[in-house]
């Protein structure tokens, strides 16, 4: 786990959110676009005490939307350094996953990364209404959006490529890099080929998947042996079996990637946002559902 003391709020934490809520987007997660997604999904199948809870943690700011500040912690990451390395997790050019060989910063600190971030802000937000040293607004912020990060498939990838950053593509007829392309690209051509530019149309069609198409596998998604922490470790195993499958698959350095494969990658990210969705929510009604989450499938508030 990362340093409790590491996780603690800043001075002036209003006014640093409201600056950083107005600068452009980072690169190097899913862009602004797929977290907002990911989290007006989760909004959706909360349940009324982690609703509550959420409504009772967000900054005022936020104007009571959650998906307002799934993109903050990107925003962060040259204000909170040691923030960095919890958005990914790297492997060593294999296409497995494993904790104790994976989960760790440049410095080689155990739990500095993606899943260790996860398990890290769900042990801090069980202390919601409890006298703590933590900041849970923010232990919340970072919560939603590294549950979305673990989601995208080439934020566990390998090592030697930074999880595709250093593979030069073109992306039609522009230049980019492969975890742009995952990042971005793949959700900006599928809101403007298909959802008429529109990020909202795009979501209520997730949405419509999740109750119709998808309906059969939320079932397997929601499943999660361990009952109060995460599954995030299972998040990451799926990723890097995606990232070797689909990702990475048939690219090569300066090669472009058009239509073939925009058609066949773009359904597993449209699955990939809707399985960040489902799971959030089904953290956050673990962590403030008063253990009643365990026994109660997801459905629509």
């Amino acid at each position: 786990m990362a340093p409790h003391h590491q996780q603690r709020a800043l001075l002036l934490f209003p006014l640093v959110f409201l600056l950083l809520l107005l600068a452009p987007p980072l690169a190097g997660a899913w862009g602004k676009e797929g977290h907002i997604m990911v989290c007006k999904i989760a909004e959706k199948y909360l349940s009324e005490k982690a609703a509550a809870a959420v409504q009772a943690l967000l900054p005022e700011s936020a104007g009571g939307e959650l998906c307002t500040v799934c993109p903050w912690a990107d925003q962060v990451r040259w204000h909170y350094h040691w923030a960095s390395p919890l958005h990914y997790a790297n492997t060593p050019q294999v296409c497995n996953f494993k904790y104790s060989r994976d989960c760790h910063n440049s410095r080689g600190q155990q739990g500095m990364c993606v899943v260790g971030a996860i398990n890290n802000y769900t042990d801090q937000l069980y202390s919601y209404g409890q006298k703590t040293s933590y900041n849970l607004t923010e232990s919340l912020m970072f919560l939603a959006h590294f549950v979305g990060d673990v989601h995208q498939p080439l934020h566990v990838g390998f090592q030697d490529d930074e999880g595709g950053n250093t593979i030069t593509v073109h992306w039609y007829r522009r230049k980019a890099n492969l975890h742009h392309v995952w990042d971005v690209s793949i959700i900006d051509t599928a809101i403007k080929d298909f959802y008429n530019k529109s990020m909202d149309t795009m979501v209520e069609a997730l949405k419509m998947n999740l109750t119709d198409g998808w309906s059969d596998d939320i079932v397997h998604w929601e499943n999660c042996k361990n009952k109060h922490a995460t599954c995030a470790n299972d998040y990451a195993i799926e990723s890097i079996h995606y990232s070797c499958n689909y990702a990475y698959k048939d690219v090569e350095q300066d090669i472009t990637l058009g239509d073939d494969y925009f058609f066949s990658r773009y359904p597993i990210v449209e699955k990939r946002l809707a399985q960040a969705g489902i799971r959030l929510a089904l953290v956050l009604n673990r962590i403030f559902g008063g253990g009643e989450a365990d026994d109660i499938p997801l459905q629509v508030q």
